[in-house]
C-alpha cells in the first residue's frame, strides 16, 4: 500500500475514532513478519521486529514507539509524525504517552466475531496488561472491532478504483476462458491456463493458488473451496469458476458458470436454464434489497428465501461477504443468523463497503449453477462494479 494510501486511511480511523467517542487507537504488536496484525498494511505500512505499539489519537497525532534500530526505517516510511525509540523496553515511552494523553477509551485489536480485528496476540495482551498494571489505563481498554469494521468497510475512491481494475481482468479472463473451452479438457488445465494468464498480465492472485480459480465441473464435485482435479469436463455439464486476482493489493472476487452442450442442443436444457435462471434472479432481488442500515441477514433471506420457494434447497453458506485488500475482508456480512457466523449479520451495511453476492444451486445431473458477482453500496443502494452474467456461457464440442 502507498504512503498516501495508508495516511488517507489514518485520516479516516481518526474520523471514525471521534464517531465513536473513542480516545485513542492502540496497535501492539512485534516480529510482525512472524505474526502479521491485519491492520499494518492499512495503517501503518511497514512491519516491526521489536515490541512496537503505533498509536492514532483522536485529535490526529500519530506516534510509533518502535525499538531504536527501526527508528531510521519508521521516519522513511513516513506514516507517523512522531516516532520514539527505545533500547531496553516500550513499557516507559508507552506509559509517558498515555499519562500524557488520558485517554478515556483506548481501543485494542481483539474481536470475537471478526479476524481481521483480532490480531493483537494472547501473549501480547498478557504483556500489555502487564505493562498498564497499577495504572488506570488497564481498565480502560475496549475492542477496536467497529473502528476497524468502518475502516476496512468504507471504500476510499483510491481503493475503488484498484478494485475495479482488479474486476476487469478477471472478466476479460473469463471471455478468454469461454473462448478456451471445450469438453475433454480437465478442471486443471482450465486453471492452468488461468494461471499463465494471470503470470502474463504480471498480477497476483486474490487467495492461495491451490484452489484460485477453483474449477468445478459437473454434478459432486469437491466445490469451490476445493482446488481443480482431473475430472474431465464433458457434454451436458455444468462449469463453475470462482477466481480473482489483485491489483496495488486490492481483491477481485468473481464467479461464472457455463454449460457444455450436448451433440444436437443449442441451448441449455429446461432445467438447466430454469436453475440459471433463478440464480440470477436472487441476486437481483439481494441487490434491490442492500442499502445502508440494513442488515445483512435481511438481504441472505432476500435471495434464500426466493431459491427454497422456487423448489431448490437452501445453499450452505452466507449469501455475501465484504471484499478489499483480502478476499473475505471481514466486517458486516450478507449472512444467515447462523452460529457460525456470530454477530456479523446482525451489523448494518454502510455507503461505501464493497460485497459479493453469490448464491447457488444443484441441478439433478447436470452439477451447480452459481455465479458471484460484486457490488458497492451507495447512499440509497447499490451499484454493480463488475458487468453482470446475464445469460449462461455455452461451449460447444
Amino acid at each position: 500500500m502507498s504512503k498516501e494510501l495508508v495516511l488517507e486511511k489514518i485520516n479516516q480511523a481518526v474520523h471514525i475514532l471521534n464517531e465513536l467517542n473513542i480516545d485513542l487507537w492502540l496497535i501492539f504488536v512485534r516480529e510482525s513478519h512472524t505474526i502479521p496484525d491485519p491492520c499494518l498494511p492499512v495503517v501503518v505500512g511497514t512491519n516491526c521486529t521489536w515490541q512496537s505499539a503505533f498509536l492514532i489519537h483522536r485529535s490526529g497525532n500519530t506516534t510509533a514507539l518502535v525499538g531504536s534500530l527501526e527508528v531510521p526505517h519508521m521516519e522513511s516510511v513516513g506514516t507517523y509524525r512522531h516516532v520514539v525509540g527505545y533500547v531496553n523496553s516500550v513499557q516507559e515511552p508507552l506509559r509517558e504517552y498515555l499519562e500524557s494523553y488520558n485517554p478515556q477509551k483506548i481501543a485494542v485489536n481483539y474481536s470475537i466475531d471478526s479476524n481481521l480485528a483480532d490480531g493483537l496476540t494472547h501473549g501480547m495482551y498478557l504483556t500489555l496488561m502487564q505493562y498498564l498494571q497499577g495504572t488506570p489505563f488497564a481498565e480502560r481498554l475496549v475492542s477496536s472491532e467497529k473502528i476497524i469494521t468502518m475502516l476496512r468497510g468504507k471504500k476510499s475512491a483510491i481503493e475503488t478504483g484498484y478494485m475495479k481494475e482488479a474486476i476487469r481482468h478477471t472478466l476479460e479472463m473469463y471471455d478468454m476462458v469461454t473462448d478456451y473451452m471445450k469438453p475433454g479438457m480437465t478442471e486443471k488445465q482450465i486453471a492452468a491456463f488461468v494461471l499463465n494468464e494471470v503470470q502474463r498480465r504480471g498480477l497476483e492472485l486474490a487467495w492461495d493458488e491451490e484452489h484460485c480459480p477453483s474449477v468445478f465441473a459437473g454434478p459432486d464435485t469437491a466445490g469451490a473451496h476445493s482446488g481443480p482435479t482431473d475430472r474431465v469436463i464433458e457434454k451436458g455439464q455444468i462449469v463453475n469458476m470462482d477466481f480473482g486476482v489483485k491489483v496495488n493489493g486490492y481483491c477481485s472476487d468473481l464467479q461464472r458458470v457455463w454449460y457444455v452442450l450436448q451433440d444436437g442442443e443449442t441451448a441449455p436444457p429446461p432445467e438447466v436454464q430454469r436453475g440459471f435462471d433463478v440464480i440470477s434472479e436472487a441476486i437481483t432481488r439481494a441487490s434491490k434489497k442492500i442499502s445502508p442500515g440494513v442488515q445483512g441477514v435481511e438481504v441472505d433471506t432476500e435471495a434464500r428465501s426466493y431459491i427454497v420457494e422456487n423448489g431448490y434447497e437452501e445453499y450452505q453458506h452466507g449469501l455475501g461477504h465484504q471484499v478489499g485488500r483480502v478476499v473475505h475482508d471481514g466486517g458486516a456480512g450478507l449472512f444467515p443468523a447462523w452460529e457460525r457466523y456470530g454477530n456479523l449479520p446482525f451489523l448494518p451495511i454502510e455507503k461505501g463497503q464493497i460485497f459479493t453476492i453469490e448464491p447457488r444451486l444443484p441441478v439433478k445431473k447436470h452439477g451447480v449453477v452459481t455465479m458471484e458477482e460484486m457490488i458497492q453500496v451507495t447512499d440509497y443502494g447499490c451499484i454493480w462494479l463488475s458487468e453482470r452474467q446475464k445469460e449462461l456461457f455455452l461451449i460447444r464440442g
